[in-house]
């Protein structure tokens, strides 16, 4: 076992031994270490003013990923290279992407640049890299820029990237990898006490014996909505348990019928696994926080901290998702519906965690939608979230599994409305209308700072008839670019 953090910070192994299990990496920039260049703006994940980018060895090859310090603690660094704003010029020349924001004249009151050079940096890193306007703009969804200068700042990027990657990143490549892969020693992680302490263990059993000892402990994968505790609550957890070492937790298996995902992958590893399911489950990730939450947040937070508003749950739900669940020795398999009991209850006993979620691939005559309602389009949170899967015999619906998020305490299918949809056709329009009705009684929503119950109920409605008439392919439109056709490989019906 090892007592101590690993990581490299300007070219020197940084091993901490002692510190708060709470303690921020944006902290520990700021006030440890005086590199005040990385900003702290919302506090929350939002803005991107304290973005810096980690660098990890995986798969033989450099992984530059976008995070916000803020509410990423400094245990999740541990063998992964830290590199921020002070970092990117080498012998005094400045980055091409700094001076390219210069010349551009792209940096105006300046508080958010080094945020927003660092998004850039990591996409810089990137093969290929994004040249287009609307790639660059989905790198940057998560920093913004209170002067409103993203016109220039777009355009220094886009300049930056037309050529040749060229900095000493790139050419110093090889030699940075051996250093990071020397860190990956497999050993479990504990730094403290039973009292106190941060740990990481690297295998599934020293996890499942970590987490039975202590059930009080908070399991952290993302940090993404603990991170919110911390600087928002003040909250200052004594037991952090860090669950993105375990290799077990990071794994895809891709099978014939259905896709396994280990509750560790992050959102971004699974962008591509969701849109070779459906290009609806693809829209709906490019709209899923950031790239800095999606480089960090994973697919087993989304679903363990059991919000009514967390996107992924109804889409799941709705495509029948299975949850594999661990205490000690065991492990439990339940659909992922029953999991979500109450408003901040779900099915998890003291000392388990979820290990996995196997996805069913859609079928021949099996059609998925899934569609959000919020106020912005990069990185909000859904008003309304609505997920349909119909399975069809010709225009006639043989079943259907409909979820929505933002509509109940939990994530929830609207029961009632799936019998009343079973057995009609799809052209029946009297029908289909008299159906979408009994959405009335599966939900009463709420009213709340992002919409009210009348909005809610009536755009629920309004989103289930798009999905039915997309899927009866009448020809209406309902959307201002073209839903792409699904892949044909995994079995959809076009």
């Amino acid at each position: 076992m090892r007592r101590a953090l690993q990581f490299l910070f300007r070219g020197e192994v940084v091993s901490p031994e002692a510190f708060p299990p709470s303690l921020t990496l944006l902290e520990w920039l700021r006030e440890h270490q005086r590199a005040i260049g990385t900003k702290e703006g919302c506090n929350e994940g939002d803005c991107g003013a304290c973005t810096v980018v980690l660098v990890r060895a995986q798969e033989g090859a450099l992984s530059y990923q976008p995070v916000n310090a803020c509410i990423l603690l400094l245990g999740q660094v541990d063998g992964a290279e830290i590199l921020t704003i002070e970092d990117l010029a080498s012998e005094g020349a400045l980055h091409p992407l700094q001076q390219g924001i210069v010349e551009a004249h792209a940096s105006q009151c300046g508080f958010c640049t080094p945020g927003i050079i660092m998004s850039l940096f990591a996409a810089y890193q990137m093969e290929p890299r994004p040249v287009r306007r609307d790639a660059i703009t989905t790198c940057l969804s998560g920093n913004l820029c209170r002067c409103t200068g993203y016109r220039p700042i777009i355009d220094a990027a886009m300049s930056a990237m037309a050529g040749p990657a060229a900095d000493g990143f790139v050419a110093q490549s090889a030699a940075r990898l051996l250093r990071l892969e020397a860190l990956q020693d497999g050993r479990d992680v504990m730094i403290g006490d039973d009292i106190r302490f941060f740990a990481a263990p690297a295998r599934l059993e020293t996890l499942a014996d970590l987490v039975l000892r202590h059930p009080d402990a908070k399991i952290v994968a993302g940090a993404t909505d603990l991170g919110l505790w911390i600087t928002k609550r003040l909250d200052a957890p004594q037991k952090l348990i860090w669950l993105r070492r375990v290799a077990a937790l990071s794994r895809i298996e891709d099978r014939d019928d259905a896709v396994v995902l280990g509750a560790g992958v992050t959102h971004q590893q699974a962008e591509a696994v969701f849109g070779a399911l459906d290009p609806d489950l693809a829209a709906l990730m490019q709209r899923f926080g950031s790239k800095q939450v999606r480089s960090s947040g994973t697919i087993g937070g989304n679903i363990a901290n059991g919000s009514p508003i967390g996107d992924l749950a109804p889409a799941l739900i709705a495509l029948g998702a299975m949850l594999t669940l661990r205490r000690g020795g065991l492990t439990r398999r339940m659909p992922l519906e029953d999991f979500f009991i109450a408003y901040g209850q779900q099915d998890k006993d003291a000392g388990e965690f979820i290990t996995s979620i196997t996805i069913p691939k859609p079928r021949k005559g099996q059609h998925f939608r899934c569609l959000k309602l919020s106020k912005r389009f990069d990185e909000d949170i859904s008003a309304v979230m609505g997920a349909f899967f119909l399975t069809l015999s010709g225009d006639v619906i043989i079943e259907a599994r409909i979820a929505y998020g933002g509509m109940a305490g939990t994530p929830k299918r609207a029961r009632r409305t799936e019998a009343a949809l079973k057995g009609l056709s799809l052209v029946d329009a009297h029908a289909v209308t008299m159906a979408i009705a009994m959405l009335s009684e599966d939900f009463t929503p709420l009213s709340d700072m992002r919409a009210s119950a009348a909005y809610r109920a009536k755009t629920a409605r309004a989103l289930l008839g798009k999905a039915l008439l997309e899927v009866a392919g009448t020809g209406t439109p309902t959307r201002l670019h073209p839903r792409p056709s699904p892949p044909l490989e995994h079995g959809h019906a076009r």
